[in-house]
């Protein structure tokens, strides 16, 4: 049974929320029946009365519920209906990557060349071969590191001067770096930050912008080297107490990025600088110039320009070249270390270089339509049938993609049920009011530090989908979507963490 407040709050919330719950369809509670202990069946009214409100009644729930111990189905509401998931399609992209790849399965990155080193001068061009590897990057300093261990390690083969270029090897995935379904108005935002065989801190650079010297003047403007974009200023200096409004959009005709808005005047000593990520435009340039300058910036001379391996393909072939031989290398951590960073902070980049991945693994190219096969083959080997999901990117954000309740819960249970992935899966997803993506929410409920879920966010979508223990210790799975809501998106989450709560103080005493 719930908690003493537990049906106050309820009480509150449908009055609140638009005075009576409405109805689910006919037969959508289909778990619901005569032969339920009172506890289940005081379980799904409760439920019912959060899912069924008024205020999302011009939307769509899709809700599964199951005992992890007996298999029993606690709740279902429109479970079998496709729904758009966000980023619960990253659950997917996480377990049938651990499948394909194996938790232990590291990305490598490594310096090679065709050219002799004559008196410390490499006489030709450094290459560096990318698989993928996505953790280059300022996550605990790791892109400083591999930079300063790579100048290290040219310096121990005696290289003090590379008199070629700095070329970028990316032919391990395509060049198809933005997700089908993706939307135009986000692709300059680090989230949407397009994938590559070569990736630098995440694929983003930095916009800066400062105020100008004077109310009315522009502001000054600053992009990471390497971003592939030009910029046009139409930012101005607003007065010292003005509020920042600083804004920037990608052309899609062209490489320009446009930045608008206004900072603050200096007031004294205080200078508000604005710092925001742009996703870049060609992942492997981008890599490229920020290895060179990091070379530089520890002692080596480039001669070379910094190019993509793409754009010098025919000056390759044409050339009689020797076979490369490796300068130095550099391994990702653990894939079970990526899922981590993958799944509590939800990062996008990572979902979709596991993706290509999985394509490169099983025998073809570093793409996503390889990536899709890869995947479903996992899928049918689970028993989840090709019609219960549409799949086009591995992060969620296309809004291509289409999932059902009960087809999250049964990947969630499926990876519970192996011993290869239970531990390592379930360390990846967020805990309730403790970390991630969850850690304010939930707070001071009977989920907090119970609940581990992957939560779901794109316009009008939203998705919770993972485990919950129950005030008796039973192990529930459960997942929570919700399609064309219009309030604010915090009623939706509240809403689901309200549902999660009434699963974690749920009793059959």
């Amino acid at each position: 049974m719930l908690s003493s407040f537990r049906p106050c709050l309820l009480l509150a919330f449908i009055l609140t929320a638009g005075c009576a719950a409405h109805p689910p369809p006919s037969g959508a509670l289909a778990a619901h029946t005569t032969a339920a202990s009172p506890a289940v069946r005081q379980l799904q009214a409760d439920l019912s009365a959060v899912f069924g409100a008024q205020v999302t009644a011009h939307g769509t729930w899709a809700v599964d519920v199951r005992s992890l111990r007996s298999g029993e189905t606690l709740y279902r509401l429109n479970a079998e209906k496709l729904m758009m998931p966000a980023s619960n399609m990253k659950i997917v992209t996480m377990a049938a990557a651990a499948e394909v790849l194996g938790w232990n399965h590291r990305f490598t990155t490594t310096l090679e060349t065709f050219a002799p080193i004559v008196d410390g001068v490499l006489e030709g061009d450094l290459i560096v071969r990318g698989t993928g590897d996505p953790t280059i990057n300022n996550r605990e300093q790791r892109s400083i590191r591999v930079l300063d261990d790579w100048a290290a390690a040219l310096r121990q083969a005696g290289i003090s001067r590379i008199a070629g270029r700095v070329v970028g090897d990316d032919q391990a995935f395509d060049d198809e770096g933005i997700g089908a379904g993706w939307a135009w108005d986000y692709l300059q935002y680090g989230y949407a930050a397009p994938v590559g065989a070569l990736q630098f801190n995440e694929n983003v650079a930095t916009l800066g912008v400062r105020p100008g010297a004077v109310e009315g003047a522009p502001a000054d403007v600053t992009l990471t080297a390497g971003s592939g974009f030009v910029m046009v200023n139409r930012t101005f200096t607003g007065p010292a107490d003005s509020p920042e409004t600083i804004d920037y959009r990608r052309r899609l005709d062209r490489p320009v990025l446009e930045i608008t808005g206004s900072v603050p005047l200096a007031s004294g000593e205080q200078t508000r600088v604005v710092a925001r990520n742009v996703a870049v435009v060609n992942p492997t340039e981008y890599f490229v110039q920020s290895l060179k300058d990091g070379l530089v910036a520890r002692g080596i001379t480039v001669a070379g320009e910094a190019v993509d391996m793409d754009d010098i393909a025919a000056e390759l072939v044409s050339a009689s070249l020797p076979d490369r031989r490796v300068l130095a290398t550099a391994e990702s951590p653990t894939l079970h270390e990526m899922g981590i960073v993958l799944m509590k902070v939800s990062q996008n980049l990572y979902a979709e270089t596991l993706l290509k991945a999985a394509g490169a693994a099983r025998g073809g190219l570093g793409t996503a339509p390889a990536g899709r096969r890869a995947f479903a083959s996992v899928l049918e080997g689970w028993g989840i049938p090709p019609d219960t999901y549409v799949m086009y990117d591995g992060s969620g954000l296309s809004r291509y993609n289409y999932l059902t309740a009960a087809g999250l819960t049964n990947i969630l249970e499926r990876m519970q049920r192996d011993d290869r992935h239970r531990d390592a899966f379930a360390a990846t997803l967020p805990i309730a009011g403790q970390d991630g993506t969850l850690s304010m929410r939930m707070r001071g409920s009977l989920a907090d530090g119970n609940a581990l879920a992957k939560t779901g966010s794109i316009a009008n979508v939203r998705a919770l989908s993972g485990y919950v223990q129950t005030r008796d210790g039973e192990p529930l799975v459960f997942s929570m979507l919700t399609n064309d809501f219009v309030v604010p998106s915090a009623t939706v989450n509240w809403m689901a963490d309200l549902g999660v709560e009434i699963l974690a103080g749920f009793s059959r005493r």
